[in-house]
């Protein structure tokens, strides 16, 4: 058994910055490095790339961030997990083979698969935020169950250095190198409650160091443009400090630990992740130091018998258009063609929306007036009718000509939407699976 185990985590999520997970995995001494990048949009997005490419369906940033980060974690035999598979775990899997043998390193990866429960769902599930049938929602695009560490640790038991993953609870991604190193028992719901307690404050990475705290008033954070993502130096007992790397930006402290510890935490008595039922009302967090933060209390009871199914589903489409106006009156001008554009198309739309935006982008001053001296407007309509959407864009363009004077720098965009519902599945009908690729 390992006296200590250094977790760090170098993305909190899809669109995350590269250079700090580079800076854990070639200065932070680490023993295992988290990317976590799924969130349920995320995931029914990525669903939809895979329908429509098949070898694609993995996180967008994969290749670059993996292609950055192999030789270092090779060279410092540093263990990635990552469900950065999304969708695909397996072309993802293959393509982490494909830049390792681009770059002459010799590698195993392990792919963890089985959350893809489309099959299973017959779309009577009730919807948990509606209680209605999930079906009633819209098109079912996609069906993402939350895996836990059970479908973690047989990857971690080969020799795989990178562990690629599909929809795993963010928390179960830190819970299971735990589990595995420590000898942890799997009904031990005291050990697997702290250990929650880690993965959660870890899996916003940045978060726990001070982005998305920072408030230049309130909460200052220095060096904020050389943010270091943080480590946790856990023990078998499951205390755990945590800490970033020395010399990087950000700040790591009691306020900025206690912020993430609730972040998205409905019941902190109740936590329900697929490996136990946490309680963070016990958690106690002590300053070890400069940037270093202790946390223990952390405990739980028994795991759920269901896991939860991120369900995504066609929601038609959004349309939008920009204009700016300039000048004397300008905003009088925008709120002229605001009102043209609803009268024109606004009987054609159940929801249509218009803004005001900006007040000094154009002219980068207001020249002493006391109202904008520049408006941009903003028009955006939901329909399930993509050339409906689309019109929205057109219109705004056409008041170049046909609308008041002075408009400018037409934008016109069209979104498919993808809307979100949870339900719950019987755990004991997935079958997680496991698939080694090797260079060689």
């Amino acid at each position: 058994m390992a006296n200590t185990i250094r977790i760090g985590c170098g993305a909190g999520f899809s669109g995350d910055r590269l250079e700090p997970a580079l800076v854990l995995a070639e200065q932070g001494a680490l023993d295992y490095l988290v990317l976590e990048c799924l969130a349920e949009r995320t995931i029914a997005l990525a669903q939809k790339r895979k329908r429509l490419y098949p070898d694609l369906g993995y996180d967008p940033l994969l290749e670059r961030r993996l292609r950055l980060l192999l030789p270092a974690l090779v060279a410092n035999k540093v263990r990635l997990i990552t469900n950065m598979g999304a969708a695909n775990p397996l072309a993802a899997g293959q393509k982490v083979i494909a830049i390792a043998r681009q770059l002459n390193l010799s590698l195993t990866v392990a792919v963890v698969t089985g959350d893809d429960v489309l099959s299973l769902l017959t779309g009577d599930e009730p919807a948990l935020e509606t209680g209605n049938p999930i079906r009633s929602a819209g098109p079912i695009l996609s069906a993402n169950a939350y895996l836990g560490i059970d479908a973690v640790l047989p990857a971690l038991a080969t020799d795989a250095l990178v562990i690629i993953t599909g929809r795993v609870a963010d928390p179960s991604l830190f819970v299971a190198p735990l589990v595995y190193e420590f000898g942890w028992a799997t009904d031990d719901y005291n050990r697997l409650g702290q250990g929650t307690v880690i993965g959660h404050l870890l899996e916003c990475a940045g978060q726990l160091t001070g982005g998305y705290f920072a408030d230049p008033l309130s909460k200052p954070v220095p060096n904020m443009e050389n943010l270091g993502h943080p480590f946790a130096d856990v023990s078998p007992d499951g205390t755990a400090v945590f800490g970033k790397v020395y010399g990087t930006g950000g700040q790591l402290s009691l306020m900025t630990a206690k912020e993430q510890l609730l972040y998205e935490v409905m019941d902190p008595g109740r936590y329900i992740t697929p490996d136990v039922i946490a309680d963070f009302t016990g958690v106690f967090l002590t300053e070890a130091g400069p940037n270093l933060i202790q946390a223990t209390g952390g405990t739980g009871v028994q795991r759920p018998e269901t896991l939860k199914v991120s369900v995504g589903y066609d929601a038609g489409f959004i349309g939008e258009g920009e204009l700016s106006y300039g000048g004397p009156a300008a905003e009088q001008r925008a709120v002229l063609a605001g009102s043209i554009i609803r009268k024109r198309i606004g009987h054609l739309f159940d929801d249509l929306r218009i803004d005001l935006i900006g007040s000094t982008a154009a002219h980068r001053t207001n020249f002493g007036e006391s109202s904008p001296y520049d408006v941009r407007l903003r028009v955006a309509g939901k329909t399930s009718s993509r050339e409906l959407a689309a019109l929205v864009g057109e219109e705004v363009e056409a008041l170049y000509t046909n609308g008041p004077a002075g408009g400018g720098g037409a934008r016109k965009y069209l979104h498919e939407v993808v809307g979100i519902v949870s339900a719950t599945l019987d755990r004991h009908r997935i079958n997680p699976q496991l698939t080694i690729f090797k260079t060689s």
